[in-house]
């Protein structure tokens, strides 16, 4: 499944209202973990057709980081009926990252 470019227009639609679990990545053009996490990210949405998955870079969105807590980045957010259900926060290999979305779902 292709990644959406998630922003404060069409996050109501595509993460609060969607009927599956959503994995948002919060990160920036700049971070370096957020460069290294991008392969994982881009792995997990092609494999995983049961979720969708979402970036929001938080220069350009910077609301959506604020309310959401977003201190540092790579963040990445599984919201599960529009309620974060759990956020990791760093650079992390795609087996705990699957195994946090599966404990999650």
């Amino acid at each position: 499944m292709a990644i959406l470019t998630v922003t404060k227009d069409n996050f109501m639609d595509e993460v609060l209202k969607s009927d599956k679990p959503v994995l948002i990545d919060f990160w920036a053009t700049w971070c370096g973990p957020c460069r290294m996490m991008s392969p994982v990210i881009d792995e997990i949405a092609a494999e995983n057709a049961d979720i969708k998955v979402g970036k929001i870079n938080v220069d350009e969105q910077p609301e959506l980081a604020q309310k959401y807590g977003v201190m540092s980045i790579p963040t990445v957010i599984l919201f599960k009926n529009g309620q974060p259900a759990f956020t990791s926060i760093g650079a992390k290999p795609k087996a705990a990252m699957m195994q946090l979305i599966n404990g999650a779902k």
